[in-house]
């Protein structure tokens, strides 16, 4: 069990890390490739679209060949992944980029499932708290240290891109053995069940989960270089990235412990997202501000996540429903989530500042706010592919 947890903590450890530390390395990149800001935001927007694209297919494959199975291949996967991404070439940088996101949406999409199954119902807030803490500290440790390891590595941020290639190594080490003692017949932890389409409460958890993701990834992406654009420097906008994570952290951290007997997440759900626009609109009028806008939006996004993520398990009425809910709240929101570095980007290039985009993600913040009073209700789905019901039910 030990040795369980610990594959579980590693797994989560991966989830992040090799994506959340090429923000701070975009300007290097820019600079190094050519690339526009676009086409850096599309750099930032692939993997949200191949976590849409893969999230449907990960219930089949670990029904197929077992969960384990399936965890290790993807683990061996993100390495080759995260190697392929570090090689000279755009082509490499963008193809590798697609094979650790899809590599990670397995991940994703397993966790819920997997928590569902092995922790009781009212300690799932708390076991989902504690792998989005590993999850967070790696991704806030990627930011930090990202340009500080390319300047001081051979191969500059292909290099410090590169090296998260033994975080999926260990990981894989752990869950090895697992795979040897798991054959393609046996009972998998994920089973096969239709995704509930028809569901308006899996909707709105898929809602949720998608604008609070497009928060995140956005930031992820152009907090470096909004701050980059008011003259602060590369390492201490990285530090700051680290910063809004690490704080995101706490707060994901704590939420669990603070609110472990509460069933019913609407207040929590709307006041975290208030939190986070509030942060939004500070860093758009008042850039000045930015460690104040780091901190508010780290302090709601981190309780916004762990929400969205206890939403795909406490939703659900079994782990068979949890692993289709969890499909459809990640394939569904990554895509909504996928828009965000893009269109910022977009946006920033056509008008050449940061405050339109940043009132654009005020008002997606606050419709997250009111999407996230409803995907908060205690409720579950009524079966694996229920029929339609009332909103106000």
């Amino acid at each position: 069990m030990v040795w369980l947890l610990v594959g579980i903590v590693l797994v989560a450890a991966n989830l992040r890390a090799a994506l959340t530390g090429v923000g701070s390395l975009l300007p290097r990149i820019e600079v190094s490739t050519g690339l526009s800001s676009t086409w850096t935001g599309l750099l930032s927007t692939l993997p949200l679209l191949t976590f849409a694209a893969t999230s449907p297919l990960v219930g089949r494959t670990a029904h197929r060949y077992g969960a384990p199975r399936a965890l290790v291949v993807s683990l061996a996967v993100l390495a080759a992944g995260l190697v392929m991404r570090s090689l000279p070439g755009v082509f490499f940088l963008f193809a590798g980029t697609v094979v650790i996101a899809a590599a990670i949406a397995y991940g994703n999409v397993l966790m819920p499932s997997v928590i569902k199954r092995t922790v009781p119902e009212n300690r799932i807030g708390q076991a989902t708290g504690l792998y989005v803490t590993a999850m967070s500290l790696l991704a806030a440790l990627s930011s930090g240290v990202s340009v500080p390891l390319a300047e001081h590595l051979p191969g500059g941020w292909r290099t410090a891109l590169g090296i998260w290639a033994v975080l999926a190594v260990l990981a894989l080490a752990i869950w090895l053995p697992r795979y040897r003692r798991t054959g393609p017949m046996a009972a998998p932890p994920v089973a096969r069940a239709r995704i509930p389409w028809r569901s308006p409460l899996a909707w709105q958890v898929s809602v949720f989960m998608g604008l609070q993701s497009l928060g995140f990834y956005t930031m992820i992406a152009w907090l470096p270089s909004i701050l980059h654009d008011h003259r602060v420097g590369e390492a201490a906008a990285g530090w700051q990235l680290f910063l809004f994570q690490m704080v995101g952290m706490v707060s994901s951290s704590a939420l669990p412990i603070l609110a472990r007997r509460v069933k019913d997440q609407r207040i929590q759900a709307a006041a975290g997202s208030v939190i986070v626009a509030l942060g939004y609109v500070l860093l758009a009028v008042a850039p000045q501000l930015a460690v104040v806008s780091s901190v508010l939006i780290g302090l709601g996004g981190g309780a916004c996540l762990v929400l969205a993520l206890s939403f795909q398990g406490q939703r659900a009425a079994d782990p068979e429903q949890a692993a289709a809910l969890a499909s459809m709240a990640q394939s569904v929101g990554y895509l909504v989530a996928a828009a965000g570095p893009l269109l910022l980007g977009t946006l920033r290039d056509l008008t050449g500042s940061w405050t339109l985009p940043l009132l654009l993600l005020v008002a997606l913040t606050l419709t997250q706010a009111a999407v996230g009073a409803r995907a908060g209700r205690d409720l579950h789905l009524n079966s694996p592919s229920p029929a339609p019901v009332p909103i106000g039910d």
